[in-house]
């Protein structure tokens, strides 16, 4: 499946549920399983355009499911950039905000991606005792779609931005 052709699905809470093809969203409203809230201005058939966004009619209970803490997820969450000067790189550090050597534990609100100037320069100290600022405060990622509807929102359906908000960190 294509970006192009993805569409985001939305509980009847507005909440992002799933990412489907557009033939299986068609399907779904077809059925009078969900409602066409956003498209992207192709026609498929008469006057009905390919959806970019659907909602469900009815409510779907989803179970929350825990996203590991690894390099990997963390470095997603950070848009692959320094959290302290915003360089993008692929040679980043992981670095405790709280140093582990004063308390500081691995949790998702204590570490961030950072280059390694940055890492250096902070060293063993919090970043208000170097003198440094985060550009965005370390949070859990929310929601068990948050790197892939966060990842197609901005490079391809910038549309999608509304919708997950609640998921950003």
């Amino acid at each position: 499946m294509t970006e192009s052709k993805k569409v985001l699905v939305l509980n009847a809470s507005y909440e992002p549920l799933n990412v489907c093809n557009w033939k299986r969203a068609v399907l779904l409203i077809f059925k009078g399983k969900a409602e066409q809230i956003e498209h992207n201005g192709k026609v498929i058939y008469a006057n009905f355009n390919i959806p970019t966004v659907i909602r469900l009619r009815r409510y779907i209970k989803v179970p929350y499911k825990e996203i590991p803490l690894t390099r990997k997820n963390l470095m997603y969450r950070d848009h692959f950039s320094c959290q302290y000067c915003g360089v993008k790189t692929n040679d980043l550090t992981i670095d405790h905000v709280i140093p582990r050597s004063r308390g500081g534990g691995d949790s998702w609100e204590n570490v961030v991606a950072s280059c390694q100037k940055c890492n250096v320069k902070k060293g063993n100290k919090t970043p208000k005792e170097a003198n440094m600022h985060l550009l965005r405060h370390p949070r859990v990622p929310l929601g068990h779609l948050y790197f892939e509807v966060t990842r197609l929102a901005v490079s391809y359906f910038p549309i999608w931005q509304k919708y997950i908000i609640g998921m950003s960190a």
